[in-house]
């Protein structure tokens, strides 16, 4: 848990940005304002949290997963954050599917270029030994060729 209140305010970066984002251009927003727009954010989280984690202790869980934060959101009556939520929770699902994929396109791919290298090593390591077996055959013939001379 943090040690002093302070450490429970989101950090002024995020909250700026959000708070441009929501405003139109042009518009300024004071420090006093900032930093109450902060805290209220602040308090929000944590009262969702605190209400998502009872949802998870009552199905005797340790771990909060989506269902819970929805059901808080609906227990606080803040029905109307439902859908976009689930819009967002979607496209973070299709998102984390996509980046599987394509880590399991790539580690496919490298395990198939992993596996042409290792036969062409093999190849050529029987090439190799091919050289060097003909070299030592050639090598017994050329010394029965002496012993034929002789």
């Amino acid at each position: 848990m943090a040690e002093r209140p302070e450490d429970l305010n989101l950090p002024n970066a995020v909250i700026t940005r959000i708070i441009k984002e929501a405003l139109p251009d042009g518009v300024n927003v004071s420090k006093e304002a900032r930093r109450a727009i902060s805290q209220a954010a602040s308090v929000f989280v944590l009262y969702a949290t605190s209400c998502a984690n009872s949802f998870a202790m009552k199905a005797k869980r340790k771990t909060l997963n989506a269902s819970d934060v929805m059901s808080a959101m609906d227990e606080m009556e803040f029905e109307r954050f439902l859908p976009p939520l689930r819009e967002a929770l979607e496209a973070y699902k299709k998102g984390q599917k996509g980046k599987k994929e394509a880590s399991e396109q790539k580690r496919k791919d490298k395990e198939k270029k992993n596996g042409i290298e290792e036969n062409e090593k093999s190849r050529e390591e029987e090439d190799e030994e091919e050289e060097h077996t003909e070299d030592e055959q050639d090598g017994e013939i050329e010394g029965e060729e002496e012993d034929v001379e002789n």
